[in-house]
């Protein structure tokens, strides 16, 4: 029943992300405002991580469902993809060397707002 409910919450949110998305002329992914929506709830104790604990594993321990729909347009554009792998090569290497660097320049960040939290508390 826990798990029935926790979908429920979870489905939910991402119909009421996805309405206000309509709303606001989809300026936003609805999926990403129903995501933020319930970041809120949490954050707030308006839902407690508990209600919806079992199903968040479950979903992000099975991902890889979700790319099913990507790989399938990538295989349902290939001819198009294939006239022009160059420059799909190029904008797949230059987008994951920006994340890669934006991950390491977030890590390097933490680590020095981590830094600078111990010496203060070593100062004290």
């Amino acid at each position: 029943m826990d798990v029935i409910i926790g979908f429920g919450i979870i489905m939910a949110f991402f119909a009421a992300g996805e309405c206000l998305s309509v709303l606001m002329g989809h300026f936003i992914p609805g999926s990403v405002v129903g995501m933020l929506l319930l970041f809120v709830a949490l954050l707030t104790g308006f839902i407690k991580p508990r209600r919806i604990e079992k199903v968040a594993h479950f979903l992000t321990g099975n991902m890889t469902i979700f790319f099913i729909p990507a790989v399938m347009g990538i295989m349902d554009l290939w001819g198009f993809i294939k006239m022009s792998w160059l420059g799909w090569l190029g904008v797949i290497v230059l987008s994951t060397i920006c994340v890669m660097a934006t991950t390491g320049y977030t890590v390097e960040g933490v680590r020095f707002l981590q830094r600078q939290k111990e010496r203060k508390g070593e100062g004290k």
